[in-house]
């Protein structure tokens, strides 16, 4: 690869016992061991040998479906699932370097608390945490809370005018929800804290601030009851499948996730959020994309091939998600990821297939490939997640300049 390029960026999605639906009944899975602390902690662990940059960790508030508007009855496939940001702080404590990143439902929860919990992790962490939003139009979802009229168009359909206001109302309000949790990470100073234990000072209130945000879905008085993190701003990311999404990541995200199928789309995107971005006054500040791929990997193709084939009969369909399907060798990923970076890519979050056989494929096959190519780092350097990402830490907006 040119000496332009420089290394790749590499983050794994975790979800269950992996993203084929079938994926619980594969030779080595751990069924039983799902909603058990033990499962995750192993899973971040091999991550973390790997040197990867960071795991994020799905999340809902329903349960799995195989239709992405409502919910379904099936009894074959993994249903249920424990908490994301309990499940990273359960984690922070028991590794040391690489990043933690939650999803985070925005349209049914309160920027206040979460921005509270991803501050807590951060600290907790050492500044290795993150957050992905989500947001959320099922009907089921919105009946658990009550506090707002369930949709009556499907996101799915994403063709009708309805279905594209309701969604750029939800990214609206995402991104609304994002500032407000921005600002209070900024609610306390740095040095806010004093803990002179002679004078019997312990904070300086002056350096507190009340953020007073107003806006048409929130209005949030602040400050925080958490100090600043130590990144100043944990790591803030979203999935993008279209133009909406896009605007989200290009205004209020550090890291887009992305679902191209060649590279001529991977280049596409980026340049619309790059366009997004000056759209929105943001030209100038580091916006990762990340392109999302499902990867089911073995020694040969041919290998890869049969236990994906062997996975859909199981599930008793071809499976093909929201992102490519990859479905070969190690090194022949790596072709792809090296062809796409070319793109304007910066990393890639990998979903794996199976877990711990696509995990492994991964961090013991991919990495070590990538590395032959000095395409991938030899080990950790920065401290913080952010660091690691090559993005600033940002200065707090409310400390006199």
């Amino acid at each position: 690869m040119p000496d332009s390029f420089p290394p790749l960026h590499l983050a794994v999605a975790l979800d269950g016992a992996g993203w084929h639906p079938a994926a619980w009944r594969a030779p080595r899975a751990r069924p039983r061991e799902l909603f058990t602390a033990r499962y995750w902690s192993d899973l971040v662990a091999e991550a973390e040998r790997g040197l990867l940059d960071f795991v994020t960790i799905e999340d809902s508030l329903g349960l799995q479906s195989a239709s992405p508007a409502e919910p379904d009855r099936r009894t074959d496939q993994v249903r249920g699932r424990l908490d994301a940001l309990l499940i990273a702080a359960r984690v922070a404590p028991l590794t040391r370097r690489i990043g933690l990143v939650p999803t985070v439902v925005v349209t049914h929860t309160e920027p206040f608390h979460i921005a509270k919990a991803v501050a807590t992790l951060d600290h907790v962490s050492a500044g290795r945490a993150g957050v992905r939003v989500r947001v959320s139009a099922r009907p089921d979802e919105t009946a658990h809370f009550g506090r707002r009229a369930p949709a009556t168009v499907r996101l799915d359909e994403s063709a009708t005018p309805a279905a594209r206001r309701l969604a750029a109302d939800l990214i609206d309000e995402a991104a609304d929800y994002v500032e407000v949790v921005r600002r209070l990470w900024d609610s306390w100073e740095d040095d806010a804290e004093i803990r002179d234990v002679a004078t019997g000072r312990f904070v300086d209130r002056a350096k507190l601030h009340y953020i007073d945000f107003e806006g048409r879905w929130f209005s949030v008085k602040g400050p925080s009851i958490t100090p600043r993190p130590p990144q100043g701003q944990p790591l803030v990311s979203a999935l993008g499948h279209q133009s909406a999404p896009y605007r989200l990541v290009a205004r209020s995200a550090d890291i887009g996730y992305v679902t191209p199928f060649d590279t001529a789309q991977a280049r596409a995107v980026v340049e619309e959020i790059r366009a997004e971005q000056a759209a929105a006054g943001r030209a100038e500040e580091r916006v990762l994309v990340f392109a999302d791929l499902e990867v089911f990997l073995d020694d040969t193709t041919a290998a890869a091939v049969e236990r994906k084939a062997g996975l859909d009969d199981l599930a008793g369909a071809v499976h093909a998600g929201d992102a490519r399907v990859f479905t070969g060798t190690p090194a022949e990923l790596a072709d792809l990821l090296q062809e796409w970076q070319r793109a304007g890519l910066a990393g890639f979050r990998l979903r794996p297939g199976t877990v711990p056989h696509d995990l492994e494929q991964i961090t013991r096959g991919l990495v070590p490939e990538l590395r032959r190519r000095g395409a991938f780092r030899t080990e950790y350097r920065a401290e913080t997640l952010r660091g690691r990402l090559g993005l600033p830490r940002p200065a707090n907006r409310y400390a006199a300049a």
